[in-house]
């Protein structure tokens, strides 16, 4: 009987699991999507590209901050009201740009990177509770499928949606009506599928019971932060992720465009490197485990993508753009090894506050970067004139973001299992 119980507590937790998959996915379209309807942003807003930039960008300010809150909200209250607060925070920011108020879509992109924030971690939580051990990683490195196959549909899919629509206001409005009331429904779902947390008055008396002195929420934090490693492995993160997320993902398509290649095919271009991250992530991730080693998958992946990124310099008819695009992604899909090593570094107790910590710290490396990047290179990507004197620039800006990465990895400690073994 108690088995019996067991089993179907995990069966509902791999149900909730699957429905914060599409909350995952839908959260990777709208945080892409900008780059390809930077022109629908425009008219709605009645404003220009890099007003739209820089609106786009704040996105990442609210993730950052509230990837911690994310964190201490799963373990302290559980997935059922975290998840789906998440989830409805995202509806509403969804639902925001549907005005034609440009404060009241800064405020809307604000509030997807709250509700966004709480993608990954509450899949990774439901994960833990619906998979054995030995299947965690897999189920990881589904979950970050799911979530680089919306950015994926986010550019490509939609991209060429808003194209064949002429980009009329119409098709602007459809979408974020379509994509607030999906994101409602699973809401709704999620707060029926997924299993209550265990009762506060159980909890209280399995303290008691155990003795248990209280902890602040904030230690497991002064643990992360109070490692370098956590923070290295955050900068390393934060500045590899910047070249896909903000670079590709949001500047990707204007770039390649005005490098000759026609809007459509620039889409298309722009959308393989989150077509590579879906293969790249699960599969370096399982070469790394065979080899028990992070550092040397993580330098190759490091190298790989600077390689990618010269040769829009040095050799740009060596390989044909969308499969370049496609190269880049899937090696800088090794940027989630990362991950792996700051929970290998930091205690067993502070793991879920690890991944918390993390996000915030990746996503404020991008914070910083996005505007800078914006600053530097915003009319350029609005003028051909510019554009051309500026080119090779814009890309070397990228390379020096992951030359850094690739000089912190070599500070980094190893954490894979053969270093164990050899020190066991």
């Amino acid at each position: 009987m108690q088995d019996s119980k067991l089993d179907n507590k995990v069966k509902a937790f791999l149900v909730a699991w699957f429905f914060c998959l599409i909350f995952y996915f839908c959260s990777y379209v709208v945080r892409s999507v900008p780059s390809v309807m930077t022109v629908l942003l425009e008219n709605n807003f009645q404003t220009d590209q890099t007003a739209i930039g820089l609106m786009t960008g704040r996105f990442y300010y609210t993730y950052a901050l509230f990837a911690l809150v994310a964190g201490v909200a799963l373990d302290k209250l559980g997935a059922k009201y975290s998840i789906t607060t998440g989830v409805v925070l995202l509806v509403l920011g969804s639902a925001l740009f549907l005005t034609s108020s440009f404060v009241a879509g800064n405020i809307g992109r604000l509030l997807q990177g709250i509700g966004c924030a709480f993608a990954f971690p509450g899949c990774v939580y439901l994960a833990t509770k619906a998979f054995p051990a030995k299947h965690l990683a897999t189920a990881i490195g589904i979950t970050q499928c799911i979530g680089m196959f919306g950015g994926y549909v986010g550019i490509h899919s939609m991209g060429s949606l808003f194209k064949n629509y002429d980009y009329s206001a119409e098709i602007y409005s459809n979408f974020w009506i379509v994509i607030s009331i999906i994101l409602l429904v699973t809401a709704i779902i999620l707060w029926f599928v997924v299993p209550l947390p265990t009762r506060i008055k159980e909890r209280r008396a399995i303290a008691k019971a155990e003795r248990k002195p209280r902890v602040s929420i904030f230690a497991p934090f002064k643990i992360v932060f109070g490692n370098a490693q956590s923070w290295i492995c955050g900068l390393i993160s934060g500045l590899l992720f910047a070249p896909t997320t903000i670079f590709v993902m949001i500047w990707g398509v204007k770039y390649f465009n005005l490098a000759g290649i026609k809007y459509e095919q620039a889409v298309v271009v722009s959308s393989m490197a989150a077509l590579g991250w879906v293969f790249g992530s699960p599969i370096l991730g399982v070469v790394t485990d065979k080899l028990g080693r992070r550092k040397p998958v993580l330098l190759v992946s490091c190298i790989a993508m600077m390689i990618c990124l010269l040769q829009l310099i040095f050799a740009p008819n060596l390989l044909n753009p969308s499969v370049l695009m496609f190269v880049f992604g899937f090696f800088s899909g090794g940027t989630m090894i990362t991950y792996s090593v700051i929970k290998e570094a930091n205690p067993d107790n502070v793991k879920g506050s690890a991944t918390g910590a993390m996000n915030f710290i990746t996503f404020g490396v991008s914070t910083l970067i996005g505007p800078i990047f914006i600053y530097l290179f915003g009319e350029s990507l609005k003028n051909i004139d510019l554009y051309q004197s500026a080119q090779n620039n814009i890309v070397l800006f990228w390379v020096g973001s992951i030359a850094i990465a690739t000089l912190l990895v070599f500070t980094l400690k190893e954490t894979g299992s053969a270093v164990k073994k050899t020190i066991e």
